[in-house]
């Protein structure tokens, strides 16, 4: 049943990645699980970006530039990070969004959406065994000086790929009992 891979899902973050790579072929099929997350008034508001390549470098480069030039006083080992973790990747999938021109819905929904879409994704890297991680860095809301954006589009965070070979965690959960209220 889906409920026991929803239960193994976890973040593996790219500190435990090998240098395997990971196929088009195989990111295609994480792409089209995520074309069928819902989506209201059926704007499909998910877009991404796919990092390969020489172009992981050229973003953690970025990143770590743009962090030393807004932040007022940068610590070393985030400049570091930010530049090393692209690097350590076999792929990124810029998360992005693409807001309804109409206004048609409200843009919680469309993110929401979005977050399906990611979901979708992150499940299907748990059934192939390949390493996921949302990150969602603040440095996001300056992307549109790295990426070409269409108007009303906008990135709302990373999803790192991997391979790996470290064992998981097993995870656990306070009883649904306790987040539910039950009227009948």
């Amino acid at each position: 049943m889906i409920i026991e891979l929803i239960k193994k899902r976890r973040s593996v973050f790219p500190a435990s990645y090998n240098k395997e790579k990971i196929s088009k072929e195989e990111i295609e099929m994480l792409l089209e699980a995520a074309n069928w997350a819902p989506t209201h008034k059926r704007t499909e508001p998910w877009r991404f970006k796919v990092v390969r390549g020489s172009s992981l470098e050229k973003l953690g480069q970025f990143l770590s530039d743009k962090y030393q030039e807004v932040e007022t006083n940068p610590k070393q080992f985030k400049v570091e990070k930010l530049r090393e973790n692209p690097k350590k990747a076999a792929a990124i999938i810029a998360i992005c969004m693409q807001r309804d021109p109409k206004e048609s819905l409200p843009e919680w929904e469309e993110v929401a959406a979005t977050a399906m879409a990611v979901q979708n994704m992150w499940l299907c890297c748990t059934e192939m065994g390949i390493g996921a991680y949302w990150s969602s860095p603040g440095l996001i809301t300056y992307m549109d000086e790295f990426f070409d954006f269409s108007e009303g589009e906008k990135c709302l965070g990373f999803f790192y790929l991997g391979n790996y070979e470290v064992e998981l965690p097993t995870m656990s959960r306070q009883p649904i009992e306790d987040k539910t209220v039950w009227l009948d």
